[in-house]
Formats: C-alpha cells, structure tokens, sequence
C-alpha cells in the first residue's frame, strides 16, 4: 500500500516555491506521493507538472478536477503535458463536482451528472491511451481533426474518479482506473463503495480499480484542540448531499467524526484499518490543521508506515 498526502489546506496563500518545498520536504519524509486539489486558483494538473519536476521520484496527482466547464480534450492536453513532463509519474483524478459551485461559478445547469461523467470518461480514455478520439455522445463531442498526444506522455496517465455514489462507482468501475473516496471510513469502503466499484470493474473485464482513500488527520498531543479545529473546518462538506450520504454510512454524524486525530500509535492503526477496508492507498489531508510541528510530526509517521509498507 502506498502513501501519501495533500500538501495543504490554505492553498490560496501558497506560492509555487513553497509548493515546491512542501513536496520535497514530503519526499525526504519517505511519502510516496503527493496530491492538488482543484478550485478556481491554481491550475492542479500544472502545478503538479512543475513540482515532480522539481521533486524528481515523487509521484504527483489531481484530486480532482470537476468534469462541468471542461472539455476531455482540454483536461487530456493538461494530463499528458504533466505525464511528460514528471517522466510517468503523474495521476488525473476527475469529479462530478456539485450544483452549488458550478452553478454559482460557471453558469451553467447541474444536469445529468452522472451521464455527463461516463461521457466525459469514455472520451478522455480514448485521448490519453491513443491520442485520438472520434467521440459522438448524447452530451459532448470529442474529435481530433489534429494530433492530441504528446511526446514522452508515457505510459498513459492513470485515470481516477472522485465517486461515492451508486451510479458513479459503476461508471467509474467500468472506465476509470480507481476512485479517489473523501470522508469515506472504513465501514463505508468496505461494505458499500469497494464491493460496488469492484463488481463494476469485473463485469467490464478490467483490472482491479485502486482504492485510493483520502484521510483528514493529524498526530498531535492536543487531541481535543485539534478536533475543535478539524470540525470548524471540515463542515464546509456537510452541505453536499453526496458527503452527507457517504458520512453516514461510515457510521459517523459530522465530517470531522472521520479525522484521525491522535498519537502515533492511533493515527498508525487507523491507517491498517482503511487497508483492511479495501484501500490499495492512503493519502492523508488535513494534516497542517494542529500546526506546522504537528504536521512535520504526522508526515514523519506516514513516511515510515510508508517505507513499512515497502518492505
């Protein structure tokens, strides 16, 4: 199993060299990999293009880029161009996104998500393993009157899904490489969204997807403190529908339910139980909410259960 993390939570007051040193100071940890989310800033699929490169070994990921306001044809010259550029080792994760921010930001109806994402998927699968496409679907086009692949883009950019729900677990198991679940426990994994991605992918005739599950958490002795924390901060995902759902089903009432907030010792059996559950990955986020020493302190943790899990 390998692990990794976000590399921070504050992204609207990071600049690019700070990014960079995050990364490095991840990779000295001993961490596998590290991970960008997307919002209306920074460009994820560019800033992890820039820091594997500059953070050579690293491997670099989105999670995730909504699908609404993009094209498959944009987001595969994103993906190919951040392949190339970290010589293999980058990861395109997609999302449906939600109604409230893509209405609000793009202007556009929340329609039909789950049909615009298989669309979105079978397209851009076709760009990242061939370089071509000649898609007609009922919600988008993707042709290539011109070449779309880019030198050196090898092998082809692993596809991940940020899926939870029925219907996108089975898209997902159908044409996507794995899911990227947030605020899905143990419980959760287990007994609802690795079964259902898993028949999914059999019933396609692929491979076994990747679990790759992203875990707020921080090793601290201020437990109750950073809980405090961690609940005024992870509230922000109690207002969608489909984080409501999954929370639920991890036995939990609130987003923060689900931090691993502890010692090293509790963060570290934590960690066994999501593989226990079904997760090939780990990646923790959250990990800067007790504090700079708090979080040189869990990615010390996560580097050696890393180099653990290595050997």
């Amino acid at each position: 199993m390998t692990i990794g993390v976000t590399l921070s939570s504050n992204a609207q007051h990071t600049r690019i060299d700070e990014w960079v040193q995050l990364a490095r100071e991840a990779q000295e940890a001993g961490l596998h990999s590290t991970w960008f989310g997307q919002t209306f800033g920074y460009d994820s699929p560019s800033l992890a293009a820039i820091v594997g490169r500059e953070a050579p070994g690293l491997q670099v990921g989105t999670a995730a880029l909504p699908v609404f306001g993009r094209h498959p044809l944009l987001v595969n010259s994103q993906a190919q161009t951040a392949q190339a550029a970290t010589a293999g080792r980058y990861h395109l994760g997609l999302a449906l996104g939600t109604k409230q921010l893509t209405e609000a930001g793009f202007g556009i109806p929340y329609e039909r998500p789950v049909a615009l994402f298989r669309e979105f998927l079978t397209a851009l699968r076709q760009l990242l393993e061939t370089g071509s496409a000649d898609f007609h679907g009922e919600l988008l086009t993707a042709t290539t009157p011109l070449p779309a692949a880019v030198p050196g883009a090898e092998p082809p950019v692993p596809l991940l899904a940020a899926a939870m729900g029925p219907q996108a677990l089975r898209v997902s198991g159908e044409l996507a490489d794995g899911i990227l679940p947030l605020l899905a426990g143990p419980r959760a994994l287990a007994d609802h969204i690795v079964p259902a991605v898993t028949a999914a992918a059999e019933a396609a005739g692929r491979p076994a997807p990747r679990i790759v599950a992203f875990v707020p958490g921080v090793v601290t002795a201020d437990v109750e403190a950073v809980r405090e924390t961690a609940t005024e901060a992870l509230a922000f995902y109690e207002q969608f529908p489909s984080y409501q759902r999954v929370i639920g089903l991890s036995g939990a009432t609130r987003a923060a339910d689900l931090a691993v907030i502890g010692d090293e010792e509790t963060v570290a059996a934590e960690v066994r139980r999501y593989r226990e559950a079904g997760a090939t990955e780990v990646v923790f986020t959250a990990t800067d909410l007790g504090g700079e020493a708090d979080r040189r302190r869990t990615w010390k943790l996560l580097g050696e259960l890393a180099g653990e899990s290595n050997g």
